[in-house]
Order: C-alpha cells, then structure tokens, then sequence
C-alpha cells in the first residue's frame, strides 16, 4: 500500500511467498545469479564491509562470553600493557594477543602472545617450575632434592636387580 502497511498479517504473506518460491524456484534462482552477475563490484564491496563488521561483532560476543569483557575493555588492556604482550612485549600481528586468566578463579592476568601463553601452558601455571626454567636459563639451576633422593633410589634399586640377576 501507499502508507506502507500491508492489507495481509505477516503469516498470510510469508506462506503466500513460500507458495510462490516453491512454484519458481528455478526463475528466482536465476534472477539473483544475474542480478549477482550484474552488480559484482557492489556485492564484493558489501560483502567485504559485511565480513570486517562481523568480525568486530563476533570477537565481542566471543570476549563477553569466555571473559567478560568487552573489545573495548580488551582494547583498552592492551593500551595499558604498553601495546603489546604483557611478558614479552610482542605486538599482535595477525594473531590478536591472548586473553590470559586464572583457570580456577576465572581472573584476567593480562594479554599474551601465543609463544608466552603456550609456555605458561607447558609450566601449568606453577610458579615454582617457572623461577626453576628461569634459573635454568640463567644456568643458576641447583638440582631438586627429591630428584637426588629418588635418582639414588632408582640406582640402588637397579644395583640390586644386578646381583640377584647374576
């Protein structure tokens, strides 16, 4: 109609224009690949602007759900990090830096990138195996105590498993 309404409710012409696609589906079909066809240049603009803006979209939704944080609370992180990663100092590239969080209490410790997150991940977050690859580093590293105890115990071990073998 002139005014904009409909002489129809929304079900009446949803299932009149089901009716009328399932009898030319082959004509609509063909319409929008020429239409297609005839507008490549505006269909490749609009699904390059439609892709970065879901993208955005998408990247929020994926912070507010796993962190609860929005892209602009990430974004603003990142600005008090320095910009980049928070042990390194290395600035996302392709990659986006990493949202790293205690995994019991759910705390947000920072922005990593993925060699630093990967590495906290092999160290399962205990600090006492991260002061000792430091000091391993640093060829500092004085030799566990328990791992003496239980070297002897296993050479002792052995030992006697040579004598009663003979």
């Amino acid at each position: 109609m002139k005014d904009g309404h409909r002489s129809e409710c929304k079900g009446c012409h949803q299932a009149k224009q089901q009716r009328w696609y399932a009898a030319n589906r082959t004509k609509a079909i063909a319409d929008v690949k020429r239409w297609q066809q005839e507008n490549k240049d505006y269909l490749h603009s609009y699904r390059c602007e439609y892709r970065q803006r879901r993208k955005v979209e998408e990247r929020d939704a994926y912070l507010r759900r796993t962190f609860g944080i929005s892209h602009a609370q990430y974004e603003e992180l990142l600005s008090r990090q320095g910009g980049g990663c928070r042990i390194c100092g290395k600035r996302p590239g392709k990659i986006s830096l990493h949202v790293d969080h205690d995994h019991v209490t759910g705390e947000i410790r920072g922005l990593l990138c993925v060699g630093c997150n990967n590495a906290l991940g092999q160290f399962r977050d205990d600090p006492l195996l991260l002061v000792r690859a430091a000091q391993h580093a640093a060829r500092e590293l004085l030799p566990l105590v328990d791992e003496l105890e239980f070297g002897g115990l296993v050479r002792d071990r052995a030992r006697e498993l040579q004598e009663v073998s003979r």
